[in-house]
């Protein structure tokens, strides 16, 4: 089935802030061949964004920031959260540009090179978000302190790890944020391949 399956009965904006809520009437072939009954669901509609894993590959290390999540205060977790580093899409600015930009804006490093890991819709059920994930490299020793902008309420502290004491924490539960667990993973099945490779770039 393909997306000529799928019919729009109705659009309702519901609401219009930081993010767009839309409720939808809709109905779809079924795998039976028919059609289901029409039905509605609330759905958010957010720009993209990206995520991004720094890796340095001279110390095999990697940069997480640590920040204040209301959704998991909400939920009764730990508000502080490890996480690569990430932010939305700005109207029409190409996910790497985004990659590049945060990295200087939550922790103060410049990207010296840049690997696409995937695409994926985190909770496909209640947002339409897409996340373009990368694997970034950088300069380790130049990471530390405290970033973020003023005017977006950000108070983000850069912290290094060596990539074994990260995959700990990753298996330990201290890392349980959906961006941040595929990029770990992923760089535990690439690390040695990126790292030669990065190292031969750099003459390291």
């Amino acid at each position: 089935m393909d997306r000529d399956d799928v019919e729009i009965l109705s659009t309702e904006i519901c609401h219009a802030g930081f993010f767009r809520l839309e409720k939808i009437r809709l109905r779809h072939r079924l795998f039976d061949g028919g059609w289901s009954p029409a039905f509605e669901r609330e759905i958010l509609r957010p720009p993209g964004a990206v995520a991004a894993l720094p890796y340095d590959p001279v110390a095999d290390a990697v940069v997480l920031v640590e920040q204040f999540r209301l959704g998991t205060h909400l939920a009764g977790h730990e508000p502080w959260l490890l996480e690569v580093i990430g932010g939305m899409l700005d109207h029409d600015e190409p996910p790497e540009a985004v990659a590049r930009r945060e990295a200087m804006e939550e922790a103060g490093l410049e990207v010296t090179a840049i690997v696409p890991v995937m695409r994926y819709f985190p909770t496909p059920g209640t947002t339409s978000e897409l996340i373009h994930m990368f694997c970034v490299r950088v300069d380790s020793t130049a990471a530390g302190g405290i970033h973020g902008l003023e005017s977006e309420h950000e108070d983000i502290r850069a912290r290094v790890f060596s990539v074994d004491e990260a995959l700990a924490l990753l298996e330990g539960g201290r890392i349980a944020n959906a961006h941040s667990v595929i990029a770990l993973q992923w760089l535990a099945l690439h690390r040695d391949g990126l790292s030669r490779q990065w190292l031969a770039e750099t003459g390291g």
